[in-house]
């Protein structure tokens, strides 16, 4: 089994980057041949300054082997490292139906909050399927909100196959449900675009405060609450243990436990799930050298095996 998954380098990776596909990425490269990639092409959808993107490039390479990235398990690369998924979109561009594009709800939700759209964030989905069939990925861990650009990306890749021969294989979504949106402090989806995120790797003093403006109702501190329908809650349970959780619920119903309890609960047990994690990125932050050579590495090895479906897209269209 090939799993694959790419994550953008657009901020500072936070709960629902982890949850959603960083941690999956780490306990699926268990289970098959794995490629994770850093998906710089995307990010070019928002316009960042060149300096502001390479750096952070580097920061999530950084993130991504602190948390558990394997490197002798799985494939780890820069997405541009490999020009060729550029060309496969192209390919891809010409059997691609333009409602699909126009159905697609994050490019709606997007330009529905002011937004200003693009071309490249209107075929974000196209250079996603490209993304994905150039590997012959049998597995793509994705959060909620990516379901539908993957079902795209098999609805072109049945088209293809059906015009041109049996050339791409048709991948299956992976997306935990307990995890399949995190929410973010206002209680939205966790989002770099809502800015509501809570950061992974924060400072101290940072995160706390971020943790302590999580939104909640206006109960007093002897009221019982609700802990069913409660931001807090719905992240405690994300680190706790069924028992820890349990426990914290039933303070919710019996009163005489606030948010601040709550929060100062949830604070504890996301900074203590980091820390060694901290301690590991501080460790490759030192050792730069070796940082990028691994990605060099990896580059070659992915663009060797895109080379191969390509050649095959190639021949199918007619173009050799």
């Amino acid at each position: 089994m090939r799993i694959l998954t790419g994550i953008q380098p657009s901020g500072t990776p936070h709960l629902g980057n982890y949850f959603g596909a960083m941690r999956q990425v780490c306990n699926l490269q268990e289970k098959g041949e794995s490629f994770l990639f850093i998906a710089d092409y995307h990010a070019l959808t928002t316009n960042p300054e060149p300096e502001q993107l390479r750096e952070r490039v580097v920061n999530l390479t950084l993130d991504f082997l602190a948390c558990g990235v394997d490197v002798d398990k799985t494939v780890f690369f820069r997405q541009s490292a490999v020009p060729e998924v550029c060309e496969l979109m192209w390919i891809l561009n010409t059997v691609t139906p333009v409602g699909f594009l126009e159905r697609a709800h994050s490019y709606k939700d997007k330009t529905a909050k002011g937004f200003m759209p693009n071309n490249g964030l209107f075929s974000y989905p196209v250079l996603m399927a490209a993304d994905i069939l150039l590997y012959n990925a049998n597995l793509v861990p994705v959060g909620k909100d990516q379901k539908q650009h993957l079902e795209i990306t098999r609805d072109l890749a049945i088209k293809f196959n059906n015009e041109y021969g049996d050339i791409f294989t048709i991948p299956d979504g992976y997306i935990p449900q307990t995890v399949a949106i995190v929410p973010g402090i206002d209680g939205q989806k966790m989002s770099k675009s809502y800015n509501n995120t809570i950061p992974i790797f924060g400072k101290e003093k940072a995160l706390r405060k971020t943790v302590m403006n999580i939104v909640t109702d206006c109960k007093a501190l002897e009221d019982p609450k609700d802990p069913d329908h409660c931001n807090v809650v719905a992240l405690y349970k994300l680190f706790a243990t069924e028992a820890e959780l349990e426990e914290m619920k039933a303070r919710y119903r019996a009163g005489n436990y606030g948010y601040g309890h709550a929060k100062q609960a949830l604070f504890e047990k996301i900074w203590a799930h980091f820390e060694p994690m901290r301690a590991r990125r501080a460790e490759l932050e030192n050792n730069m050298d070796f940082v990028n050579e691994l990605l060099r590495k990896n580059g070659e090895r992915a663009r060797e095996e895109a080379a191969k479906t390509l050649d095959k897209v190639r021949k199918a269209v007619g173009l050799i």
